[in-house]
């Protein structure tokens, strides 16, 4: 059975929409781009480990960015933050 090819996510952020050539629009890209690469579960996290950097607001600004559902990022932070405590301290 073949892959079904996904095609990248246009980011419809104000700043891309505006000036789609600029830094913050090429590093969009360049996030929906590595996401065309990874499996449901790893974009997941993928994003929840970018959206935990952002701080507040980041869950809905990575949700514009990559098109993925807040609901979605919610968990990829959440199992983020799970596996980090299963991790030996030290």
């Amino acid at each position: 059975m073949k892959k079904a090819k996904r095609k990248i996510h246009r980011c419809t952020c104000k700043s891309c929409a505006k000036h789609p050539y600029e830094k913050t629009a090429q590093q969009h890209q360049a996030i929906n781009r590595v996401l065309l690469e990874l499996n449901e579960r790893n974009r997941r996290r993928f994003v929840g480990v970018l959206a935990n950097e952002k701080g507040r607001g980041g869950t809905s600004q990575l949700a514009e960015i990559t098109g993925l559902s807040p609901t979605t990022i919610v968990r990829g932070r959440k199992e983020i933050e799970h596996s980090n405590k299963k991790l030996p301290s030290g």
